[in-house]
């Protein structure tokens, strides 16, 4: 069977699991606001999704996407989801004799569109205390030359949750700028973030953020993200566009929704979280497994697991056969992804709850596990 197919059957069986706790996604399983269900039950009433929606997106979507970035005079691209906008900016600069430089742990996927391109991906190792689990402004310069077309940054990093300070942001760009790349700002996690600076409100000209609307409002499913950047940089990005029929109207509605009520429910989101994290951590340090970046500036938390004695890709089988879904360090990196599970935190108490209880024995049923099927 293809590595395709036996992908999509894995998640295709957690989809199909009753009652599967959702944690290794980093997904936000928190009810949804009332307002987003009645944007969506409201358009679906209204059959807007017998039409089309505009290229870019709705323009009362792109002006509050750009408004809540904090970002006066940059315009956004609604794309089908936070990836498909990554894979855009891919298309429009990755090119063979080029470079894609990002860190080490990053967020996969854009690794690969840049390496379909035809460009050498370059890989940053970060998961160093040393650092702070940070890259460094001097690690960046010494990674990039004139032949770099992009920098790829996730910040707050997933899976690491560590958050760059404006200073640090500002340097990066700088470093950008005299190479002539592009710098693209992952801003996924950043609603879950205190103090989280977007690119655009220090550096302008010549980057891009992205956003989602995945995680902070649990739209995972409905597939919504952006581009947001100055216009003429915009132009270019749409130009390799797929989705030149626009992104879902009903999500889109219920983004527009989620916008409007963000305070008062990135508030609860975030007390839900943070409490989970405490759980989380606390359960961790029980059986003497380290969480390295404590508190993490995501909804998530990355747990090492040396000290247990056996493999990651164990312990997240074993989580999974009691229904409970978490993912497994080599998901993130080949190079670091020995040494820790990484456990999404946006979701009911009870949920936390439940891995918490279950996770000194997710360890032992780990040991007896000689034979561990492909994971995701």
């Amino acid at each position: 069977m293809s590595d395709s197919r036996t992908r999509n059957r894995y998640f295709d069986e957690l989809c199909s699991t009753p009652g599967l706790v959702w944690m290794g996604q980093n997904t936000n399983h928190v009810p949804a606001h009332p307002a987003v269900v009645e944007a969506m039950r409201r358009s679906i009433e209204q059959g807007e999704f017998n039409a089309y929606a505009p290229p870019l997106g709705f323009e009362a979507l792109r002006e509050a996407i750009v408004r809540d970035l904090g970002a006066p005079g940059a315009e956004a691209l609604v794309t089908e989801g936070g990836v498909n906008a990554l894979a855009m900016v891919c298309r429009a600069r990755a090119r063979p004799g080029t470079t894609f430089v990002t860190t080490d742990p990053t967020w996969k996927w854009p690794c690969l569109f840049a390496e379909q391109a035809g460009a050498e991906v370059i890989q940053i190792p970060i998961y160093d205390p040393a650092t702070a689990y940070k890259l460094t402004p001097e690690a960046l310069r010494a990674a990039v030359d004139e032949r770099c077309a992009i920098i790829y940054l996730v910040d707050p990093n997933n899976p690491l949750g560590i958050r760059y300070e404006r200073a640090e942001i500002e340097a990066f760009a700088g470093i950008a700028r005299s190479v002539g790349a592009l710098l693209v700002h992952d801003c996924t996690y950043r609603d879950f973030a205190d103090g989280h600076t977007p690119v655009l409100q220090v550096a302008p000209e010549g980057t891009v953020v992205s956003v989602s609307f995945s995680k902070w409002l649990g739209l995972a499913g409905l597939r919504i993200g952006a581009l947001v950047a100055e216009p003429a940089l915009l132009d270019g990005f749409a130009a390799t566009s797929t989705s030149v029929l626009g992104a879902s109207v009903i999500a889109q509605r219920a983004a527009l929704a989620g916008l409007s009520v963000k305070g008062e429910w990135m508030q609860e989101v975030r007390r839900v979280d943070r409490a989970n994290k405490a759980m989380v951590a606390e359960a961790a340090a029980a059986l003497g497994m380290a969480v390295p970046v404590n508190p993490s500036h995501g909804n998530f938390l990355v747990i090492e697991t040396a000290g247990t004695g056996v493999s990651p890709e164990a312990i997240v089988e074993a989580a999974r056969r009691d229904g409970v879904m978490i993912r497994q360090g080599r998901y993130h990196t080949a190079r670091f992804g020995d040494r820790f599970i990484k456990v999404s935190t946006s979701v009911p108490q009870d949920w936390a709850e439940r891995f918490c209880a279950g996770l000194k024995g997710y360890v032992e049923t780990a040991r007896g596990l000689n034979d561990v099927p492909a994971l995701f």
